[in-house]
C-alpha cells in the first residue's frame, strides 16, 4: 500500500486534499502517514515516516516547494514527489527536480486517482528491477544442437580446462561456459575451491589424503607436503592448494 504526505502551509487545501485522498482509496489503496505545515517539518516528518509519495505545494513562506524537492532528493530513498499548486508556471521547474506529476488546484478526485495509478505503476517496476533474482538450480548445457539441462545438485566436481568447465557428475561429464569464480558466487553454500581450477561439492567431501611428494622440484627447491581431497562417488583425487588447505581442513572439524 502506497505512503502518502501531505506538504501544504494553508490548512484548508490540506483537509481539501484529505478528503480527495478519501474519495479514490477504493481505487488507489494508500495510507496517509502524516502532514506537514512548512519545510522544515515537512523535512522531519519524511525522514521520520518514509512515505513513497509526498504531495507537495509549491509556494510556501521561508522555502518554495521546488527548493524543498531538491532537498528531499538527496535522501537515501527518496520519495516521489507531485506537485500540486494554484500556478502553472512553475511546471518547467517541478520537472527539473525530477516531480512524478504537476497538479493544479483545484485537483479533480479522477485527475489525483489518475496520478496515484501512474507513480503506483512506477514502482511497481521498480520493485521487480531491483527485487533479488531466482537462483538457478541448473546448469545449461548445449550438447549436439540441444540444450541439456543438468541440476547444480548433481556436480561432485568442476574442474576449469582452457575456455571450458567441465562438470563432473556420478553418470557422466558436461561441458558449460559458466566460468569458476561465477559458480562459486552464485552457490557458496554448495562447492568449495580447492584449487585455482577445481571446485568441489561439499556434501561430496569424504575426507583429504596426502599427495604424492617430491623432495625436489628440479630448480633446487623442496616441495613441501601436498594434499589432496577424497570424493563421494569419484575416484579422482582432487589436488588441494596451499592457500585452500587451511580452509578444507576446517571443515571436518
Amino acid at each position: 500500500m502506497m505512503r502518502i504526505f501531505i506538504v501544504d502551509d494553508e490548512a484548508p487545501a490540506r483537509d481539501r486534499m484529505r478528503t480527495l485522498l478519501l474519495d479514490v482509496m477504493s481505487q488507489c489503496p494508500h495510507e496517509l502517514v502524516g502532514e506537514a505545515a512548512s519545510p522544515q517539518s515537512a523535512l522531519d516528518g519524511i525522514v521520520s515516516t518514509a512515505p513513497d509519495l509526498v504531495l507537495l505545494d509549491v509556494q510556501m513562506p521561508g522555502m518554495s516547494g521546488i527548493e524543498l524537492a531538491s532537498h528531499i532528493g538527496k535522501l537515501s530513498h527518496p520519495p516521489s514527489i507531485v506537485f500540486v499548486t494554484a500556478h502553472d508556471r512553475y511546471a518547467l521547474d517541478a520537472f527539473e527536480v525530477s516531480a512524478a506529476d504537476y497538479l493544479l488546484k483545484p485537483v479533480r478526485a479522477t485527475r489525483l486517482a489518475e496520478t496515484l495509478q501512474r507513480v503506483e505503476h512506477v514502482r511497481s517496476r521498480k520493485r521487480a528491477a531491483t527485487a533479488l533474482p531466482v537462483k538457478r538450480q541448473h546448469f545449461s548445457v548445449m550438447e549436439r544442437g540441444r540444450l541439456l539441462l543438468v541440476p547444480v545438485q548433481a556436480a561432485i566436481y568442476l574442474k576449469a580446462e582452457l575456455k571450458y568447465v567441465t562438470v563432473h557428475t556420478h553418470e557422466r561429464d558436461y561441458l558449460i561456459e559458466d566460468p569458476l569464480v561465477l559458480i562459486e558466487e552464485s552457490w557458496p553454500e554448495l562447492f568449495v575451491r580447492v584449487h585455482r581450477n577445481a571446485l568441489v561439492a561439499r556434501s561430496a567431501i569424504m575426507g583429504f589424503e596426502r599427495g604424492s611428494q617430491s623432495s625436489d622440484r628440479g630448480d633446487g627447491e623442496k616441495v613441501q607436503e601436498s594434499w589432496e581431497v577424497i570424493l563421494r562417488g569419484s575416484n579422482e583425487r582432487l589436488p588441494i592448494s596451499r592457500r585452500q588447505w587451511p580452509m578444507l581442513k576446517a571443515l571436518l572439524k
